[in-house]
């Protein structure tokens, strides 16, 4: 039974709840997004009529499977495998695999939502999708996540393709495990096509990838500032993460001339009040990689640096905040916290990481807040730019590249601005960015007619 027209939020959301009962993620982003999309569609009752966002918001297709491995002692292990394809209407299903144990239909359908409008929004024509499985490669050797890849891809295969739907890397899945699915796809297609992105440069990926997302982060961020005539040179930075998104971007304002003063992980974050150098990051990016070690042991190299074990780094005093680690990581208390302290800006680096309570202190402090749909959509922009080498059959080159994660970054944000800004000059990026994501997809659903 299909929800009531989107005229009234709550009568929306008592529909979409009632069909996706228990899946919170899931019921957190698309009321995010439909708190504004409703009000900018009450005028233009093309959208209303023909349920545009009633239809984005239920998948067009959720893949759930099996999968069997082995370990390494011979023990047969199950887990479970998703793709979630949201939505076609612009280009092919595009978004990450996620391998973790907090992997559930819920994050995934949240995930794939929010893609949709990401990638609406780089101006690059592609659909939106997610997948994973609740599968953890930590404490995995080589051969268990190499026969977990193949038999995921064993199913996978024949939902995917490059203009069907072209998955990329996510948490847990990085260089490694895209290499394995690849060469599982590989074997049983007898196909060698662009039907994955973040591959290696030898086999047909793209250079600037890992550092895509957190540059992109970076980017979103010196724009918002510049519409103050600000800049990030001396401010002083709080970086969620230690992973590619949370060091590229604590790369990148050590470029501009910012100080980062903090990076975490699952055990708890590091505070470094002498700042977390381009030579720190390199240590730690070795030490997250090739030793697959824990932020805390930063803290016994580094002197003058402290753990903080089992907690976030919210409570820290900073000019600028970017969560760059996972969902709902910032919450209203850390939000308040925050703003207690002096940030005056937020740029999201992972996806939803900011719950909703804590989005509307920042928005009510009038605080420059860049949305993950827009501020971290330097990723899949990247992704997408893998795809057009792909299909052209070359490479380009990085300082190409890098100028074509700028401009799309720039593009961005100025959709979202020209969508956002408000009568006070106040601009409202979540509402710009939703609104002018929404837009593009409506349209094109629109012309389909009802599919």
């Amino acid at each position: 039974m299909c929800a009531k027209r989107a005229t009234n939020l709550d009568t929306f959301m008592n529909g979409v709840i009632e069909r996706n009962a228990g899946e919170t993620e899931f019921h957190q982003a698309v009321r995010e997004v439909a708190a504004d999309v409703i009000p900018w569609i009450q005028d233009k009752p093309e959208y209303i009529e023909a349920q545009v966002l009633e239809r984005m918001a239920e998948p067009d297709r959720i893949v759930s499977f099996r999968v069997c491995w082995e370990d390494d002692n011979h023990n047969i292990r199950v887990n479970r495998g998703y793709r979630i394809q949201n939505n076609n209407a612009i280009g092919p299903y595009k978004g990450g695999l996620r391998f973790h144990p907090s992997v559930t239909q819920s994050i995934l359908k949240f995930l794939a939502f929010e893609q949709t409008f990401k990638n609406s929004l780089t101006g690059l024509p592609m659909g939106g999708g997610k997948g994973g499985a609740d599968f953890n490669p930590k404490g995995k050797s080589n051969s268990e996540v190499m026969r977990f890849c193949q038999s995921f891809m064993t199913e996978l295969y024949r939902h995917v393709g490059a203009d069907t739907d072209v998955p990329a890397g996510d948490i847990g899945v990085g260089g490694r495990e895209i290499g394995y699915m690849f060469g599982q796809y590989k074997r049983i297609t007898n196909q060698f096509t662009g039907v994955l992105t973040g591959k290696g440069l030898e086999y047909g990926g793209s250079e600037m990838r890992p550092e895509a997302t957190g540059y992109g982060a970076s980017y979103f961020l010196e724009d918002m500032l510049h519409t103050r005539g600000d800049a990030i040179e001396g401010k002083k930075v709080v970086i969620s993460g230690s992973g590619n998104v949370a060091t590229f971007a604590a790369e990148k304002i050590n470029h501009r001339g910012g100080t980062v003063i903090t990076l975490s992980d699952s055990s708890g974050f590091v505070h470094d009040p002498d700042g977390i150098d381009i030579e720190k990051v390199a240590w730690i990016k070795e030490l997250k990689t090739a030793r697959r070690g824990r932020i805390k042991e930063y803290a016994d190299h580094f002197p003058g640096a402290e753990f903080h074990e089992g907690k976030r780094p919210w409570h820290v005093p900073c000019d600028i905040a970017m969560p760059c680690a996972t969902q709902n990581e910032i919450s209203e208390d850390d939000a308040r916290s925050l703003l207690s302290n002096g940030c005056t800006a937020v740029s999201e680096g992972a996806n939803m990481p900011t719950d909703i309570a804590g989005i509307n202190l920042f928005l009510d402090a009038k605080i420059l807040f860049g949305p993950a749909k827009a501020a971290n959509a330097g990723g899949v922009a990247m992704s997408g730019l893998e795809m057009s080498q792909n299909s052209e059959r070359r490479s380009w080159g990085q300082e190409q590249l890098r100028e074509l994660l700028r401009s799309t970054m720039d593009g961005i944000h100025k959709r979202a601005y020209e969508a956002g800004v408000e009568a006070d000059g106040y601009c409202n990026y979540v509402r710009g960015a939703n609104i002018a994501g929404f837009k593009k997809v409506a349209d094109a659903m629109l012309a389909f007619g009802v599919v």
